[in-house]
C-alpha cells in the first residue's frame, strides 16, 4: 500500500526505510545502476534516482529520516489511555445504538478525554499510524434470522431487482444506433 493511503509511517517503519536508504548508499558508492538498486530493494526507479541525487548533494546525512511529516498531538501516555478506552467499547462511552467505533466517534472521544480537536481524516491517520484498521465484525449478530433472509432473497429481491437481458445488439459508434 502506498504512503499517501496509510497516514504516515510508524516510527518502526521510518527506521526500516532509513536503513534501506543507508544500504542503498553503499550501492551508490560501488557504482551500481539505479535499476539494480531498485530491483534489489523493491522500490521504484524514480525513488532510487531521488535518493541518489540527495546523496550526491548532501551525502549520507541527506538520506537520514527527518521524522514524521506531522507531529502527533497526543503524547504516548494519552495514546495509551485512548487505546485502553477504545478497547472498553463504544457502549462504555455512551454510544449505545451499535457496537462499532467510527472515525467520528473516536474523534468525539479524543475531544472528551483530552480536549484536543482532530479532523476525521486526522483520526484515520492517527489510528493507522498506531496499527489500528477498519473493524470487521468477528461473528454474526444474535438477532440474525436466516429463514427471513432466505424468504427475502427468494420473494422480495426479484421484485426489487428484476432480471435483465444479458445481450442486445449494440453499436460502438456514438452517432449510429445499433441494428436490431
Amino acid at each position: 500500500m502506498r504512503y499517501a493511503q496509510r497516514g504516515g509511517y510508524t516510527p518502526e517503519e521510518q527506521e526500516r526505510r532509513e536503513r534501506l536508504r543507508m544500504r542503498a548508499t553503499e550501492r551508490f558508492e560501488r557504482g551500481e545502476s539505479v535499476e539494480a538498486v531498485a530491483g534489489e530493494f523493491r522500490v521504484t526507479v524514480p525513488t532510487v534516482r531521488r535518493w541518489r541525487r540527495q546523496w550526491r548533494e548532501g551525502g549520507v546525512q541527506a538520506l537520514r529520516s527527518k521524522g514524521p511529516v506531522s507531529v502527533e498531538r497526543l503524547s504516548a501516555r494519552q495514546w495509551a489511555r485512548l487505546e485502553q478506552e477504545l478497547r472498553r467499547g463504544p457502549a462504555a462511552h455512551g454510544f449505545t445504538d451499535d457496537q462499532r467505533w467510527t472515525l467520528k466517534r473516536v474523534r468525539t472521544l479524543i475531544g472528551r478525554l483530552f480536549h484536543i480537536g482532530y479532523a476525521v481524516q486526522g483520526v484515520w491517520k492517527l489510528l493507522r499510524r498506531h496499527g489500528w484498521s477498519c473493524q470487521v465484525p468477528v461473528r454474526r449478530a444474535v438477532e440474525r434470522d436466516e429463514e427471513a433472509i432466505e424468504v427475502w432473497k427468494e420473494q422480495v429481491w426479484p421484485q426489487v431487482n428484476p432480471w435483465q437481458l444479458t445481450w442486445a445488439p449494440t453499436s460502438a459508434s456514438r452517432t449510429r444506433p445499433g441494428r436490431g
